[in-house]
């Protein structure tokens, strides 16, 4: 009988295959605004942060208690409009991310819930990745978030920032994801997300605009390489570097201030067919 090994190998494998036949070779020099850090095969969270900091240099710093996602507003290009109407909280969410709290619940579309199910077995519970819940529908959670940066000892700057999300109950990891800001081809500058993965990663990237209400909306969709929107990425045996555009995949958030708190929801679809709502309540800490 094959060992589970040989199962994961081969899950792996056939993943990895599927973004090279169906996807594209890129230049990691000039695909810059795209690539990330990448995963290793049966690799934890906390070894995969703490191997980039020996490979690169960098030292891991926990501590600060006013980490953020994203150095400053207004590296996202907004208009002057925009940033005019962006609400003030959300701006403060971003600059200080660690003194939030977070309950979330998640919503599925029943015909997507069995899917959910079969990836968080056959990939999630193992890579310590992705792993979207699939008993929490219209339960409140709290989530423990916990912000990582690696810096550079040299010059004082954050070069990774790494958000990690929990489930409180459990302790089981969500997700694990870098923090970033990159420029399209066509000059938009967007938020980026990448997921390490063994031997890749998958990364989304998501153009920011302001509602009318001051809400922040951050949307990972678009109609070809280069857009915004969901990538998978790999590094084959040769070194060679690949990346497979998944244009059926998207992804929307929008970030608002509801009096006393924030309110996120998080619509994923697939097909145009909504897959499942993520809703977030997100508090000052005490």
């Amino acid at each position: 009988m094959a060992s589970p090994l040989f199962f994961q190998k081969t899950q792996d494998w056939l993943t990895q295959q599927w973004v090279i036949l169906r996807g594209q070779k890129i230049n990691h020099e000039k695909h810059s605004w795209l690539m990330g850090p990448f995963g290793d095969v049966n690799e934890n969270s906390e070894e995969f942060i703490k191997k980039i900091a020996e490979n690169e240099g960098l030292i891991i710093d926990k501590s600060s208690g006013s980490q953020c996602l994203i150095p400053s507003i207004e590296k996202l290009h907004l208009s002057d409009q925009e940033l005019a109407q962006l609400s003030q909280e959300v701006i403060l969410f971003y600059k200080n991310t660690q003194a939030y709290h977070f309950h979330f619940s998640v919503v599925w579309n029943p015909f997507f819930k069995q899917l959910g199910k079969l990836v968080n077995t056959l990939f999630s519970n193992r890579i310590e990745q992705l792993n979207i819940p699939t008993d929490l529908d219209q339960n409140n959670e709290i989530v423990e978030s916990e912000i990582i940066t690696l810096i550079d000892p040299k010059t004082q700057q954050v070069k990774y920032t790494f958000w990690l999300r929990s489930l409180k109950s459990s302790g089981k990891l969500i997700y694990l994801g870098m923090y970033d800001m990159c420029t399209l081809p066509k000059g938009k500058v967007c938020i980026k997300e990448v997921f390490p993965l063994p031997n890749g990663n998958a990364t989304v990237i998501m153009t920011p605009t302001v509602g009318k209400q001051g809400e922040l909306i951050l949307n990972a969709s678009g109609k070809k390489f280069g857009d915004a929107g969901f990538y998978f990425l790999l590094k084959d045996a040769k070194g060679n570097y690949w990346s497979k555009y998944v244009r059926s995949f998207r992804n929307e958030l929008v970030i608002n201030f509801n009096s006393s708190h924030l309110e996120v929801e998080q619509v994923l679809t697939l097909w145009l067919k909504k897959v499942l709502t993520f809703i977030y309540s997100i508090h000052l800490k005490e």
